[in-house]
């Protein structure tokens, strides 16, 4: 089961990518990363972690997302010959919001030295 689980992860995640890319108008100077899929151990819900660049867009690009959240899943239960197919779930990823913030961190310590 684990194994279908991360096959089906990784296939929402494909095909939300290329749907995002073609079918979601992404504010102009937004960049928009599928990071991961998790989904539940049923397969009902799918978590779709997303890393918006710059992380001042995250909040409109999340809203946009949640917005067209409706039309996405419709067209992703279309694409996947799969029942059920999980329902998706945006998550903000934080994660590179972090890194950077170390980075900058770490830049501003190497100029103190």
């Amino acid at each position: 089961m684990k194994n279908r689980s991360a096959q089906v992860q990784e296939l929402i995640k494909q095909e939300l990518s290329q749907i995002i890319l073609r079918e979601v108008e992404i504010p102009e100077g937004a960049v928009v990363t599928l990071t991961r899929t998790v989904a539940s151990g049923n397969l009902q819900e799918a978590k779709v972690f997303i890393s918006v660049v710059p992380d001042a867009r995250a909040p409109e690009v999340m809203k946009i997302l949640e917005q067209n959240v409706y039309r996405i899943q419709q067209i992703l239960n279309e694409r996947l010959k799969m029942r059920p197919v999980p329902r998706i779930r945006w998550i903000a990823e934080t994660a590179g919001a972090e890194a950077q913030h170390i980075e900058e961190l770490l830049g501003q310590l190497k100029k103190e030295e």
